[in-house]
């Protein structure tokens, strides 16, 4: 089954805890602290691999979540680290933040890895806080959680040239012929569903990878037929080589089709109109191509390579005119020049502050903050000496003194998440 578009969920491992333990050994007096600090989470990383062709292994991947790392252990020891989780997917494979539609990475080479959520560091023991005020402090520190994402995994065929066209002029035959992939033919439209490769080559040692996409229709930028569904595999291709029925086998006219198809090329964008294009009269051993390519070439004016591909006449042509336009033509962005993305975006996005104060109808100051929130898990609130921290870093952060210009006065209820606190001067 070819899946090319998948959405999960994904936990980066949560790191050890520190521990609070003392030292007691004989002969040792006041040994003090002795807790380690918790290891490091998991992490998940996707890794390229060239043998994979779908995203099927991940579709039924709702959640995945990598392991948490070790406590923290007597005498000072560190926790284990905690093994990353990796994940293979397809070359071709990009990985988006559901949430925010940023690009967190693009996979195109075989072995190559990304960090999609990174594990949470170790919590720290006691004997992390010891200092020359505090030289027993008798409270650690909760690993941190992990990174929790939610993202889109889009699967990009890496070809370097596609055919396209209307659906039943010859691609999938084309490509068998060029090539030994075997792709389903047969004389109805959208034989094609899902996107074939194939190894075309050529006789002077040169290759290239082909892609034979589900055939368009007019309105494809739309969604039309398999419009989209065949655009997102064409982004990647340096060279598009148009196929065109010359014999008019469905009564279209082929100067028309030509037309349509680019049309489709140039409102879905991505640079498709400006790539490098083959003409390739299809079918030129039926009645009426050789009239209908004189007509197409006189009102078009264009370079046609006619062929064609079910008795494989002229192919050898066609295959030396691709090899030797992909030499010359480098890779295209995937957006115009002058075009802003509406869903991807790679500005810079400043960080966001640490807290925010909010006054609710019942007079309670609500704090919250996703950097606060990560401080608030890691710390344990059944020890004192852990709430009494967690209260100093509010007040380094400047939590008290926002309060106070906010109006808010003594014995006031101040909520951070869970917890309720009361404002005392």
């Amino acid at each position: 089954m070819f899946i090319d578009e998948v959405k999960m969920e994904v936990h980066g491992g949560k790191g050890g805890d520190g521990i609070v333990a003392y030292r007691r050994e004989l002969k040792v007096e006041m040994g003090g602290p002795f807790g380690g600090n918790g290891g490091k989470g998991g992490s998940i990383i996707f890794v390229g691999d060239e043998g994979l062709s779908t995203l099927l292994d991940l579709k039924y991947m709702k959640v995945l979540k990598a392991k948490p790392g070790e406590k923290g252990k007597n005498k000072g020891m560190y926790g284990a680290n905690a093994e990353n989780t990796y994940v293979h997917v397809p070359l071709g494979t990009i990985i988006y933040d559901d949430d925010t539609n940023l690009i967190i990475a693009d996979i195109t080479r075989d072995k190559e890895e990304a960090v999609i959520a990174l594990g949470g560091r170790g919590g720290r023991g006691n004997m992390a806080f010891a200092t020359g005020v505090n030289k027993c402090p008798d409270f650690c520190e909760k690993g941190e959680p992990g990174q929790k994402r939610y993202i889109r995994c889009e699967l990009k065929i890496l070809a370097d040239c596609g055919l396209v066209g209307f659906p039943s002029v010859g691609k999938s035959t084309l490509l068998a012929a060029c090539s030994a992939a075997k792709p389903k033919i047969a004389d109805y439209h959208f034989t094609t569903l899902v996107p074939q490769l194939g190894m075309v080559q050529v006789k002077d040692g040169r290759s290239f990878v082909m892609a034979d996409l589900p055939g368009l229709i007019e309105g494809a930028h739309q969604g039309a037929g398999l419009g989209l569904e065949f655009l997102r595999h064409i982004e990647r291709c340096r060279v598009i080589v148009h196929v065109i029925d010359m014999a008019s086998v469905e009564g279209r006219d082929p100067y028309n089709d030509y037309l349509i198809i680019n049309k489709e090329l140039e409102n879905y964008k991505m640079n498709l109109s400006k790539r490098p294009q083959i003409i390739v009269a299809n079918k030129m051993d039926l009645p009426q191509a050789k009239e209908n390519l004189a007509k197409f070439i006189e009102k078009t004016n264009l370079e046609v390579i006619p062929i064609s591909a079910f008795t494989k006449d002229n192919i050898a042509e066609l295959e030396y005119k691709i090899a030797d336009l992909l030499q010359v033509t480098k890779p295209f962005s995937l957006f115009e020049e002058d075009e802003i993305a509406p869903e991807v975006t790679y500005e810079y996005k400043e960080d966001e502050p640490i807290f925010k104060i909010e006054k609710d109808k019942d007079g309670v100051y609500n704090v919250t903050g996703d950097k606060l929130y990560r401080i608030f898990q890691m710390t344990n609130f059944e020890n004192e000496s852990s709430v009494n921290r967690f209260a100093r870093q509010l007040r380094s952060f400047g939590i008290d003194d926002a309060l106070r210009k906010l109006g808010i006065k003594n014995g006031d209820t101040v909520r951070v998440f869970e917890f309720e606190f009361e404002f005392i001067e």
